[in-house]
């Protein structure tokens, strides 16, 4: 089979097109987990806010659709497992349980959501990849939130003015480079 052909086979996510082994899939899975892990390391603080704006999320929602929703969620649960054994590339090369783990479950879940969307081709174009990725954002805050004012003792409103509003220009920018990156990566695969 072609790339072209497999690029167009609804199911296919991008890692699909690569060669299919167990030993390509652990490949993937690690490689996720680094990036998420690298991307994290590009923290910048945010005055008010115990959450840091990072890179992070942009990396699990891009490994979630690159990958597809059972590779991400295993990329992002060993992530998740080795930050809570002490690897340092949580934000900031922190490690461990902290007020934000809320926001690492969520990139979890979130990944399993916008890996299932891409197998429907939700990664193709740039309007439902903009959709997509507005998802997965939503799903982290879902779990990220509430996890940040259980765990830091804030009501409602102080985590969402800690925890949510001062993201939402970086994470629209994030969707705008998302709805750029993974449609043209299809397209440059269908000209190979």
């Amino acid at each position: 089979m072609s790339t072209a052909t497999a690029s167009a086979r609804p199911g296919t996510v991008l890692a699909d097109l690569l060669p299919a082994s167990r030993v390509r899939d652990a490949a993937l899975v690690l490689g996720g987990a680094a990036l998420t892990g690298l991307a994290a390391q590009i923290a910048v603080p945010v005055p008010g806010s115990p959450v840091p704006v990072t890179g992070q999320t942009f990396a699990a929602l891009l490994v979630g659709t690159s990958l597809g929703a059972r590779r991400g969620v295993a990329s992002l649960a060993l992530y998740a497992l080795a930050g809570l054994m002490g690897v340092p590339w949580f934000a900031s090369g922190t490690s461990g349980l902290s007020v934000s783990f809320g926001y690492i479950l969520g990139m979890i879940l979130a990944s399993a959501a916008v890996g299932a969307l891409a197998r429907r081709g939700a990664d193709r174009g740039a309007l439902r990849m903009a959709g997509t990725m507005v998802l997965g954002e939503a799903i982290i805050y879902a779990i990220g939130v509430p996890y940040l004012a259980y765990t830091a003792h804030l009501s409602a409103s102080a985590a969402i003015a800690a925890g949510l509003t001062p993201f939402l220009i970086g994470d629209a920018l994030k969707a705008a480079l998302a709805m750029g990156a993974t449609p043209t990566a299809w397209k440059l695969v269908g000209k190979r």
